[in-house]
């Protein structure tokens, strides 16, 4: 099993460190980190940032209000479709997406692959029918998959991972691969962990935002990132909860798990570097 980390998406809100901890200019630069996973059943994707769809006619398909608070670079050279065809693979290859939620950078992508099975938690995709609220209906974008074809929906619970909630066995895919339940951000947000020769890998999704709220006693978060992550949650408690939980694993199990988020670029570069 080999892992790709991909960039799918650019964004460059105004606030520069105040948004990333590390921009000297006004604006800021945050990714949209996923993953491209070789398996014996094909090619899994992780998330699909920002689509092909998007970059052609993005006032058809994303909201105007996160277009410009977060400043989206609609760049073909970002979505997963061109950095498949970069590494070498036919987008047909992609048999499977796992998505950590439907917002509009992380979901944009789906029907550049057509064939692909997308896998979600059930109360993410009946969140996102309903819509409610003006967020609700700013984040999530229809538009960006009802012509997916193939839907494989999963409930909480399930086997414990390291005192997580693990659902295993997703249909078609390898046991590698499992969703782990981390509402707060959305109703159905997910982190998605790969078991690798190395350790797990989790991708935690929007479960945080920023790289100093892991791997420490004493988390801090940018202005900016503290402020974006207040006005996108949907349940605070489960997210501070499991915010909590992760900073825990990640203080506990360094050797055993690797965690990163889907928006730190300075995450992405040191997971991208490795490779």
């Amino acid at each position: 099993m080999r892992i790709h980390h991909l960039n799918c998406g650019c964004m460059c809100p105004i606030g520069g460190a105040l948004f990333d901890g590390f921009s000297r200019g006004l604006t800021a630069s945050l990714v949209c980190h996923c993953l491209l996973v070789e398996t014996n059943q094909g090619l899994v994707l992780i998330d699909t940032g920002f689509g092909e769809r998007d970059v052609k006619a993005p006032l058809s398909r994303l909201s105007p209000f996160f277009m410009n608070l977060n400043r989206i670079q609609f760049e073909q050279k970002y979505t997963a479709l061109a950095l498949i065809k970069q590494l070498g693979f036919n987008p047909s290859d992609v048999r499977h997406i796992v998505l950590t939620h439907l917002d509009f950078d992380h979901a944009g992508g789906l029907e550049d692959f057509p064939e692909a099975t997308v896998h979600i938690m059930q109360s993410e995709i009946e969140t996102a029918q309903k819509r409610r609220g003006f967020i609700s209906s700013q984040r999530y974008r229809p538009g960006q998959w009802d012509e997916v074809k193939q839907w494989k929906y999963y409930s909480s619970g399930g086997e414990p991972w390291f005192g997580f909630e693990a659902v295993r066995n997703l249909d078609g895919l390898p046991p590698e691969i499992l969703l782990i339940p981390l509402a707060g951000h959305t109703h159905g947000h997910a982190g998605i962990a790969i078991e690798t020769p190395e350790g797990w890998l989790l991708h935690a999704g929007d479960a945080y935002f920023y790289r100093h709220e892991m791997n420490t006693p004493k988390p801090r978060c940018t202005p900016g990132l503290a402020a974006y992550q207040w006005l996108m949650e949907v349940d605070r408690k489960a997210r501070l909860y499991n915010q909590e939980r992760l900073r825990a694993l990640s203080l506990s199990h360094s050797g055993d798990v690797r965690l990163f988020c889907s928006h730190d670029a300075i995450e992405f570069k040191t997971f991208a570097d490795k490779l």
